[in-house]
């Protein structure tokens, strides 16, 4: 559409915040008012940024077709429409005015302002500043699709290969210099650590052929000797899952002189102190022992009756217990994430001279479990590959043992990093810090069974 040439009368409006629901109608009704006199072409409306008071500001064009029209305007009717405007909003709505030309737009002389196409406010840059929509205007790819709906969680830039090369290299000084006011370079700390953590649980636990057996043909079922009415017994069945466990290394079954697996000391078992779990491979019962004796508190004794420990003992024991794990897995992120809080409150006591904030020394724990995710997703991508490419156990192992070293003196060098401490004080914190840590996943992680026992 081609623009006029003549110029544009430009009037902007600072509004107080509480009338501008008033304000904005008043604005459409005499904009209408202002296109009924001679000369008038039409008018644009623009909502922009709060001024410096945080009075809204609205700003209207208005296009004539020539120099003469304006003039006309300002010698007669501007005085009465201005006044109209002071009797109904006071001091509460000020307006300033200018002439502009076409020219005063720049391009081809005849462009207006570009306009968000979001917020319809006046844009001054690449991103509107009101909306933070971007000023292009084109159709999408699907890579910017894909971007929309993941960028702003695993942040798919250049800051991520900032943040994981020193968070993995440069033990604390990922932390150093976010409490220094370098941050903008980098992932924030909570993102960085969810990410991490969900792409930890996907490698780690994934099992293609368990979530995608569509794609992979089924496995030929184990022979078992039938009995002598052709079906294999209980005692068999029990016998051959022992027996492929035992292979996988998951379980350690005893070598017996005569053959039998299941030669183990009653007698010791029954007379044992103490609540008692007997689990028969013969599938005859789940034996819950003297529980009821067990001394436990009120409210724990409440929950675990011997009927419920005799209900959860037989669902596990029906699918050989996939559902608890399954559940304890789940489990396992939110029982880490329980941890980080309780492992800041250990530094707080730990530094009580360091002036530093409680969310200061939750940073740091942030940060540390971001690499530990960080290094076991690298250990487990080393391990698989390396099994996949014939590399020697040795060298596998050795880089499982070289991660373990790692782990703990990544700790103890970010501790010296960060709270600037020397090596003898900074040891002996750091083994208090290791002995929580220990103590406190091995209590989160019992928990996290629990829950994982009581939701199957």
């Amino acid at each position: 559409m081609s623009k006029p040439a003549g110029p544009i009368y430009e009037v902007t409006v600072s509004v107080d915040r509480e009338i501008v629901d008033t304000f904005d109608p008043w604005l459409a009704r005499h904009v209408e008012e202002m296109l009924a006199y001679p000369g008038f072409i039409r008018a644009d409306t623009f909502t922009l940024e709060d001024d410096e008071g945080g009075r809204a500001l609205r700003v209207t064009h208005y296009y004539l077709e020539s120099d003469a029209d304006l003039d006309r305007y300002l010698a007669g009717p501007a005085g009465e429409m201005r006044q109209a405007a002071v009797d109904r909003f006071g001091e509460r709505a000020t307006a300033s005015r200018r002439v502009l030309r076409p020219g005063d737009f720049g391009g081809d002389g005849m462009t207006p302002p570009a306009i968000c196409l979001n917020c319809r406010t006046v844009l001054g840059g690449q991103y509107c500043g009101n909306c933070g929509q971007r000023a292009r205007s084109r159709l999408i790819s699907i890579w910017e699709l894909v971007s929309d709906a993941f960028g702003d969680l695993f942040e798919l830039d250049s800051r991520i290969w900032r943040t994981l090369i020193p968070l993995i290299a440069r033990p604390g000084k990922l932390t150093r210099d976010y409490l220094e006011g370098r941050r903008a370079r980098f992932m924030p700390p909570f993102r960085t650590y969810l990410v991490l953590s969900i792409v930890f649980f996907l490698v780690a636990f994934f099992d293609p052929q368990e979530e995608l057996g569509l794609l992979f043909e089924p496995e030929a079922p184990v022979a078992v000797e039938p009995d002598e009415d052709g079906e294999p017994s209980a005692d068999q069945i029990g016998q051959e899952i022992l027996r492929e466990l035992s292979e996988e290394g998951i379980i350690v079954v005893p070598d017996t002189e005569d053959g039998d697996e299941s030669t183990a000391d009653e007698s010791e078992v029954e007379d044992a102190d103490g609540p008692q779990l007997n689990i028969s491979t013969d599938g005859a019962s789940c034996d819950i022992g003297n529980i009821d004796e067990a001394e436990l508190p009120a409210w724990l004794a409440k929950r675990l009756t011997k009927e419920r420990l005799i209900a959860i003992c037989e669902r596990m024991r029906a699918d050989d217990g996939r559902a608890f794990l399954d559940q304890l897995l789940n489990n396992t992120p939110t029982a880490l994430f329980v941890l980080l809080p309780l492992m800041a409150l250990i530094l707080k006591i730990l530094y009580p001279l360091s002036k530093r904030y409680y969310v200061e020394h939750l940073l740091f724990v942030v940060h540390y479990h971001a690499f530990v995710f960080l290094i076991l997703i690298l250990q487990v991508l080393f391990t698989r590959l390396g099994q996949l490419a014939g590399l020697p156990e040795g060298v596998i192992d050795g880089g499982i043992f070289a991660t373990a070293i790692y782990i703990p003196v990544y700790l103890y060098k970010s501790m010296r990093r960060v709270y600037e401490q020397g090596r003898a004080i900074t040891l002996a914190k750091f083994i208090m810090l290791m002995t929580a840590y220990f103590m406190g996943f091995a209590i989160i992680l019992v928990v996290a069974a629990l829950f994982a026992a009581f939701s199957i």
